[in-house]
């Protein structure tokens, strides 16, 4: 049965299968995240991604990113500020803005996550045929493509 989405039917199969493929994917990915959870939980860590990738957020962009009101990021926030991995400071262009970075711990800790994933697929790939790799390199190379215009077009729906 075709699941009538995008600018074509797509086989329910297709979709299936790739949800399906997906549910590993998390998994071994939440386990490489798993080694900073000594340090910091799943939603500072990714208060801590949404910073390393920005370089620098005010309060409210980092509220965005995570989906949360701004008390909740802001009280994030504090947490991340106690243990060394954020600065906060006050915008020096608007002084009413708060901007968030990375102290140097933060960027380290992200870094070894970093490398804890990737080793990760790492091992799950090299269990993976040539033709496999292959294939999935072009697949993931065009789902990649598709999905960085939608989200820069904001077509992303519920």
């Amino acid at each position: 049965m075709p699941i009538g989405r995008g600018p074509a039917n797509l086989p329910a199969d297709l979709v299936i299968a790739v949800a399906a493929a997906a549910r590993p994917l998390v998994m071994v990915w939440g386990r490489a995240d798993g080694i900073s959870q000594a340090q910091v939980s799943p939603p500072q860590l990714r208060a801590l991604v949404a910073v390393g990738q920005h370089g620098s957020l005010n309060l409210s962009q980092l509220a965005d990113e995570l989906g949360v009101i701004p008390s909740s990021a802001s009280r994030l926030c504090d947490r991340l500020v106690a243990a060394g991995l954020l600065d906060r400071r006050v915008s020096e262009q608007t002084r009413r803005e708060v901007v968030l970075t990375l102290r140097r711990e933060g960027q380290r800790l992200l870094d070894t996550v970093e490398h804890a994933r990737r080793d990760a697929l790492a091992d799950v790939l090299g269990g993976m045929r040539l033709g496999g790799r292959k294939a999935l390199l072009s697949g993931l190379e065009a789902f990649a493509e598709v999905a960085g215009q939608m989200a820069e077009q904001d077509q992303w729906t519920a």
